[in-house]
């Protein structure tokens, strides 16, 4: 918890006096857990380890494209990892790593958020349409 003295993160990289740009930093990373492929994976991946074809199973919808993609990018941010087993045919397991379990407790929070508060935005849009003429 942020205390009113102590700056939040987010304070503190957008003061645009570090010596990184932090813009840039949250937005890479807000883009890759962001994006609805990611928060799948991870959510299939919370409570257990799978294989390729069981985690293309538990996200209905995702080629097998997108779902190499998707478990590329996560290793390489080091959100889950991959392990190969020596056998024939080659088995191939994917597991959170202590960061991607980090953000499943974030993406739980912005899940319940939107349940909490799907019906209300529902009214904000029917009601600002009502208003605003399309564009």
């Amino acid at each position: 918890m942020t205390s009113i003295v102590e700056p939040s993160a987010y304070e503190t990289a957008c003061d645009g006096r570090g010596p990184t740009d932090h813009g840039r930093v949250i937005r890479e990373v807000l883009d890759r857990v962001g994006d609805k492929w990611s928060v799948l994976v991870i959510g299939a991946l919370h409570e257990q380890r799978l294989r390729f074809t069981e985690l293309m199973h538990a996200i209905p919808g995702i080629s097998q494209r997108m779902l190499t993609l998707t478990v590329r990018q996560l290793e390489r941010d080091g959100l889950l990892t991959r392990t190969v087993h020596a056998e024939v045919p080659p088995r191939v397991e994917y597991e959170l790593t202590d960061r991607g379990r980090g953000f499943v407790e974030l993406a739980i929070a912005l899940a319940d958020w939107a349940i909490e508060n799907r019906e209300g935005i529902e009214t904000s849009r029917a009601d600002y349409d009502a208003r605003i003429p399309a564009r």
